[in-house]
């Protein structure tokens, strides 16, 4: 993943910003960016790069983001600064063709319910005002073509909009999000209309494999959100069952809103209560939710609950351990931003026992390891001792591959990624080597950055 544009770039402008605080107030500047305290040597500029250059790559992101919404910069710096953190995640391609199929298929539609909110979009992502505007008394600017000629007269319909504003010829990225903007409820308060919206968009994006689906509420209305399609699970997670050895006693405390409840060994097993939405489950996410649930903070909250994960892996197990901890040695710091790896999670649960349920029982209880990534992408980690596939003979047994290879297959039938590791494989020399690079390749697959 290549840093150094973003790098540059943001470097500049957070130079740029020496006269927003005075020397004593500079640590605070950098704490409102995400950037480590400043040394105490040199100009404020020179103070500043310094933060700065020893944020690792990892932050960048989040530097830029917190640039972004702090300081407001304008237009054109900010779309600048948009696209090189986009460019570090691409996003499903949306080619020219599609998009005018796009502005086609929303010819008899209404592009706005409520036209201050529809200006808004339209602001947040394009540029509608030349700077040089301040110096004429009557600026004709794309800001006043649009309310003049879509809000007030009507005359302009979806393609001369998209052709004025640039969308034909934008990043995939600032396309989809305009297409999530007009399906919003900020724009569109109805959710009938909403849906109609959404529609009508999917229709035209079948061919680009991307869908508009509905990830999450705001406000009592659907939150819709550009995802690819045929790959991930559409349904959002409700019960996040995790960290247990054994199998806890569980009942609905309320079976029509699913909650769910642990009757006895609370301390045995894990539940996340938290929506999670289209981005997926982070690490930080976690550490957020078990800081509310421990009473703990910061570095002893992150221990904490590194210990715990590390806990409830089986004794017997030394590759299961392995994993887990390679995973967190090899990206160190960019963990909090990247999916949390999930341990002894269950899939499947059911009060009675597999010989009380018989031929109908279950298959597959648990799972070594889940992952959330965003899009809906679930990816299951399975360690492979010779219990998988051996007797207590130690000789093989083909029943118990088969079973294996059966649940495997349900789960993939039912959107999840399953990827198998070899006990043996893992305890080798070359264990912790092979774990960082499969996770680096799994990630570069579904285009995070790392």
């Amino acid at each position: 993943m290549d840093y150094s544009p973003l790098r540059r770039r943001l470097r500049d402008l957070i130079g740029g910003l020496k006269d927003h605080a005075t020397h004593d107030r500079l640590p605070d500047l950098c704490e409102q960016l995400g950037l480590p305290s400043p040394g105490t040597e040199g100009s404020k500029r020179d103070r500043l790069y310094a933060a700065f250059d020893a944020a690792p790559d990892a932050d960048q992101a989040d530097v830029a983001k917190a640039y972004l919404s702090g300081f407001r910069p304008s237009a054109e710096i900010r779309n600048e600064v948009q696209e090189l953190v986009w460019a570090l995640s691409p996003s499903p391609e949306v080619p020219v063709r599609f998009r005018r199929e796009v502005a086609k298929a929303l010819e008899e539609e209404p592009l706005w319910l409520k036209p201050n909110a529809f200006m808004d979009l339209l602001e947040s992502l394009f540029i509608l005002e030349d700077p040089l505007d301040f110096f004429s008394s009557s600026p004709r600017n794309l800001k006043w073509k649009i309310q003049q000629w879509v809000i007030k007269n009507d005359d302009w319909k979806a393609d001369d909009l998209f052709e004025a504003l640039g969308a034909y010829t934008c990043s995939d990225k600032r396309f989809l999000l305009l297409l999530e903007g007009l399906t919003s409820s900020e724009v569109r308060p109805d959710v009938e209309q909403q849906n109609k919206f959404a529609e009508v968009l999917n229709g035209a994006l079948k061919p680009c494999q991307i869908e508009l689906q509905e990830t999450g509420t705001a406000g009592g209305y659907p939150v819709f959100t550009a995802v690819p399609v045929g790959r991930g699970v559409r349904t959002t997670p409700k019960n996040l069952i995790f960290a247990s050895k054994v199998k806890p006693d569980l009942r609905f405390s309320d079976a029509i809103n699913n909650d769910v409840e642990v009757v006895t060994g609370r301390d045995d097993v894990l539940i996340y209560d938290r929506q999670i939405g289209p981005e997926g489950l982070s690490w930080r996410d976690l550490q957020a939710w078990w800081e509310t649930s421990s009473g703990l903070a910061g570095d002893e909250a992150k221990k904490s609950l590194y210990k715990r994960l590390l806990g409830c892996l089986p004794d017997n197990s030394p590759p299961q351990r392995l994993l887990f901890e390679s995973y967190f040695k090899h990206f160190k710091h960019s963990i909090p931003r990247l999916p949390a790896l999930l341990p002894e999670v269950w899939l499947h649960w059911d009060p009675k026992t597999v010989q009380e349920r018989g031929k109908d029982a279950l298959l597959r209880f648990r799972m070594d390891f889940l992952m959330l990534l965003p899009n809906g992408v679930r990816v299951v980690l399975e360690v492979d001792g010779k219990q998988h596939y051996a007797g207590a003979d130690s000789k093989a047994d083909p029943s118990k591959y088969a079973a294996m290879a059966a649940a495997d297959r349900d789960l993939r039938l039912s959107g999840y990624d399953v990827y198998r590791f070899g006990a043996t494989e893992l305890i080798a020399p070359t264990g912790p080597a092979m774990v960082g690079e499969f996770f680096e390749r799994l990630f570069r697959a579904h285009r995070l950055s790392l």
